[in-house]
């Protein structure tokens, strides 16, 4: 079945925007949206979202109302998608991405490209998110790297999983067992693949599941590292079961996230007992990591 690409041209700042505002918009349908620089002489970069046909007049009104506010003279084009892979087709060939002091995200076609001391994560293109080019995946990288600095991690969450780079990072580094969770059946799959591909199928267990309602969260709790790379609404919505499922002293990583959504993020979980550690920007994206008290001796 074809595939629809309504996409349009802007500065990269406003591209982060842009893309941050579409995610949120379309998260409910389903429909993917990808940013990549596209002329790099001219600072511009391209928005896309991919959607059926059907749905294609719906979905262009939506895109033009949110840039009628943003940038009027903004133009939305078109492009009609043969049956493929969409994310093979805008991904391939993207360069290996450093991240976190210590990890190497690479193709097939980058085999080796790895120094000495970082963790080769092989990544290829695929129907899930996280090809660890995104500025939320690199974040949580860099993040996961400084945490590690400060402390081992034994029993880890990766929420929000897509292709399991991440999980497949902290069980890499730490060689601790990972809970991968992703809505998705075929990102869980491709999580599941990707795993084994990297050498720790072993210690990364992929479900689908929605929330914290699948028995795994509860038979594996307290988690001492949860990373979430989602979105900021179902963050805000699910901060009292994340924190149910912190251990005591553990750390929380959230991303998703634009610099605007920082406060009432940080508010959600401070209602929690969680306090803001630290903040990480990196390519208009933000990244926060969360410290949950230790428990008090009596």
């Amino acid at each position: 079945m074809n595939q629809i690409r309504l996409y349009f041209e802007c500065p990269a700042r406003q591209a982060t925007e842009l893309a941050g505002e579409l995610e949120t918009r379309f998260e409910a349908d389903g429909y993917p949206v990808a940013s990549f620089e596209s002329d790099e002489a001219k600072g511009l970069w391209s928005v896309s979202v991919y959607l059926p046909p059907e749905e294609e007049g719906e979905a262009e009104a939506a895109i033009r109302e949110i840039l009628s506010v943003r940038d009027p003279a903004i133009t939305i084009a078109r492009e009609v998608l043969g049956d493929e892979d969409w994310v093979t087709r805008t991904l391939e060939g993207l360069a290996p991405v450093r991240a976190g002091g210590r990890f190497v995200v690479h193709g097939s076609h980058d085999r080796g490209c790895a120094r000495a001391h970082e963790h080769a994560i092989l990544i290829d293109a695929a129907l899930a998110f996280g090809s660890g080019h995104h500025g939320t995946t690199a974040g949580c990288l860099d993040m996961i790297g400084r945490e590690m600095k400060r402390r081992r991690f034994k029993n880890a969450l990766d929420l929000g999983s897509g292709t399991g780079v991440l999980a497949i990072a902290i069980a890499k580094a730490m060689h601790c067992p990972v809970l991968a969770s992703d809505i998705d059946p075929v990102a869980m799959n491709i999580a599941a693949e990707n795993a084994r591909l990297n050498g720790v199928g072993a210690l990364i267990a992929s479900i689908t599941a929605a929330g914290f309602t699948h028995p795994s969260f509860a038979a594996r709790k307290p988690f001492d590292l949860i990373v979430a790379n989602i979105l900021a609404r179902p963050l805000q919505a699910m901060a009292a079961d994340l924190a149910r499922h912190a251990a005591s002293g553990g750390t929380v990583i959230l991303s998703g996230l634009l610099p605007h959504q920082r406060a009432r993020i940080t508010a959600a979980y401070r209602l929690q007992g969680l306090h803001l550690a630290h903040t990480r920007y990196r390519d208009g994206w933000m990244t926060l990591v969360l410290l949950k008290p230790s428990a008090r001796r009596t």
